[in-house]
């Protein structure tokens, strides 16, 4: 056969379909994804659990921002600590010699030295601040009396009769006799209405203030004589009704610190004892000492 007669064939090649294989590639990015998204809710959850404090010891643990001078691993709260300080990668001897040199004793002395000073510093610091503010209350106290004594017209015409003043010992208030106008009846430990008056106005002031009080009578002299025999037992029948009617009045009875009689042993005007003045209720509230931590250091 020639070979013009040869017949001809023809080669088709058909293409694959669109499923053919394409690796792996995309698993490993899935599983990247999946486990990013596991943190990030994991870091979410954390962050949720836990406190503040837990919050800044991850972030000084991760990113400390000085170095404490402590035994523990990293510092912060979730920094270890060591079993001792001496060990085979610690100070060792040098640290019971340098305990044990002279000059940490001076060391140690100097600073107990300071603690001390700064400790008697502060608690005179609080005794002078607790003395200002008692002599404001103090101050204010008085000051509310007095004019309680102008607003009331039952107490405007006995102001003359009240003396107030500040002492060592305290506020002191002093219901005083005058000539015609004695606070109590003659010769006897009863308050007419003038004191009582007087004695409950007093009440309201002491109400104000947490402070013990102490009430003692007063007698003037009787002739060239201090007291007579009976003015001590009258002095201190007088003290013991102004505490009656100023309990009465709603002091309470647990803040009398003392009630006393001293007859004309201690006389307002020295000069001359038989004025009527002399014949006194003296009122004081008492300066507290403040209550101070007791002293533990050695």
């Amino acid at each position: 056969m020639a070979m013009s007669e040869r017949p001809i064939l023809i080669k088709k090649v058909k293409k694959g379909g669109d499923h053919g294989h394409h690796g792996g590639a995309w698993k490993v990015a899935y599983a990247d994804f999946v486990t990013a998204m596991m943190a990030f809710f994991l870091l979410m959850w954390l962050i949720n659990t836990t406190d503040p404090e837990q919050k800044r010891g991850i972030a000084e643990y991760f990113a400390p921002a000085s170095v404490a001078p402590t035994t523990s691993g990293s510092g912060g709260i979730l920094g270890g600590t060591s079993l001792g300080d001496d060990g085979v990668k610690s100070d060792g001897s040098s640290a019971i010699v340098n305990q044990l040199s002279p000059e940490a004793a001076e060391q140690a002395t100097d600073q107990a030295g300071r603690s001390s000073d700064l400790s008697a510093a502060s608690e005179a610091e609080l005794r002078e601040e607790i003395a200002r503010r008692e002599a404001a209350d103090f101050a204010s106290a008085a000051a509310s009396l007095r004019q309680a004594m102008q607003d009331m017209p039952e107490l405007a015409e006995l102001s003359r009769q009240l003396i107030i003043d500040q002492t060592p010992e305290g506020l002191r208030i002093q219901l005083v006799d005058q000539e015609g106008r004695s606070m109590f009846e003659q010769n006897s430990a009863r308050p007419n209405e003038r004191a009582r008056v007087l004695l409950r106005a007093i009440s309201r002031v002491i109400n104000q203030l947490p402070n013990r009080i102490t009430i003692s009578g007063h007698t003037s002299a009787v002739g060239t004589r201090a007291s007579a025999p009976g003015d001590w037992a009258l002095s201190a029948g007088r003290a013991d009704a102004a505490r009656q009617i100023l309990e009465g009045a709603g002091v309470d009875a647990d803040r009398v610190y003392q009630v006393s009689g001293k007859a004309g042993s201690d006389p307002l005007y020295p000069d001359d004892p038989t004025l009527a003045g002399n014949r006194r209720i003296a009122i004081v509230l008492l300066r507290e000492a403040p209550v101070l931590p007791a002293d533990t250091s050695l």
